[in-house]
């Protein structure tokens, strides 16, 4: 596929994640009236799928969740997570900002998957001639959890998602890498 062709694929494919991602947040937006809505902070773990040589990173976020129907909760969270690429030449930080909509056919399991929005910074070792770059991409995300009532008010809520991105492109060789990760959080859910 040429560039010029991919870039036209992705501009294309940019409407619908933006289209779903305004969904989510209007419905959000109007789950106040439905139910309780609960703020998640939590702390997780998160590894790239195709750098084996690097450890799982801890990293930290916030969600907002509400319902949206009966049987559907819709959710934005914001991020941030650090990896390192190309043995340590290249720090990889990402603040991804995701809409997501879960099924729960039971009040304490949920799964489903949504978009995000993933400001990312290419942070180049400073012995290196490359300067840093920041640019944003959109992806998508599939998972599940579980949510463990602790009181009326509270449970922990125990998330796993997979990301899928599109590959970045590097100043450095090899040229290009496969940016998708999983995450797994322990989070505390608060309604109010």
């Amino acid at each position: 596929m040429t560039t010029k062709r991919y870039a036209s694929w992705r501009r294309q494919r940019r409407g619908p994640l933006v289209a779903a991602l305004l969904v989510a947040v209007l419905a959000l937006a109007g789950s106040r009236n439905a139910s309780a809505v609960e703020i998640i902070p939590s702390i997780g773990i998160t590894k790239s799928v195709r750098n084996s040589g690097e450890d799982a990173r801890v990293y930290g976020g916030v969600a907002l969740r509400g319902s949206f129907l009966p049987l559907i909760k819709s959710e934005i969270g914001v991020a941030y997570r650090k990896e390192e690429r190309l043995n340590g030449n290249l720090d990889v930080k990402m603040w991804p900002v995701t809409a997501s909509l879960w099924l729960t056919p039971i009040p304490t399991l949920y799964a489903g998957g949504g978009v995000g929005w993933y400001h990312t910074t290419h942070d180049y070792a400073a012995s290196l001639p490359a300067q840093d770059e920041t640019h944003q991409e959109f992806g998508m995300h599939a998972g599940g959890g579980l949510a463990i009532p602790l009181s009326g008010m509270a449970s922990l809520d125990l998330n796993g998602r997979y990301v899928f991105m599109d590959s970045q492109q590097t100043q450095l060789p090899p040229t290009t890498f496969d940016p998708d990760y999983w995450s797994t959080t322990l989070g505390l859910a608060i309604r109010f």
